[in-house]
């Protein structure tokens, strides 16, 4: 699990057993070094679940990247609080599934 920015720079990292313990520790590493969370990507290197998005959307994280697809559920959360949700990253490539606004050359 990580948080980076739009281009890619990694700010930090966890891992752990479980992903969902993992966002945890990224999220709570931010907190603790101050970090602005509203710039950030969470980047998931698993499908993004509803437990998943809901942390995003609490800690204010406005994209969930993915690189395999979302749960249905996660993507009903992300529609309805606005949460930029994007799987299958790879190669330069991705899926767009909601809140594509803040994705550079979507659109375009």
């Amino acid at each position: 699990m990580a948080l980076a920015s739009p281009d890619g720079k990694v700010f930090i990292h966890a891992e752990d057993v479980g992903r969902h313990n993992a966002m945890d520790k990224v999220i709570g590493r931010a907190v603790l070094t101050r970090q602005d969370l509203t710039g950030l990507v969470a980047s998931c290197p698993a499908a993004s679940a509803f437990e998943m998005a809901l942390k995003c959307i609490r800690a204010g994280i406005p994209i969930l990247a993915a690189v395999s697809a979302p749960t249905s559920m996660a993507l009903e959360l992300a529609r309805e609080l606005n949460l930029t949700t994007v799987a299958f990253v790879r190669d330069q490539r991705l899926n767009i599934y909601t809140a594509p606004e803040r994705v550079a050359g979507v659109g375009t």
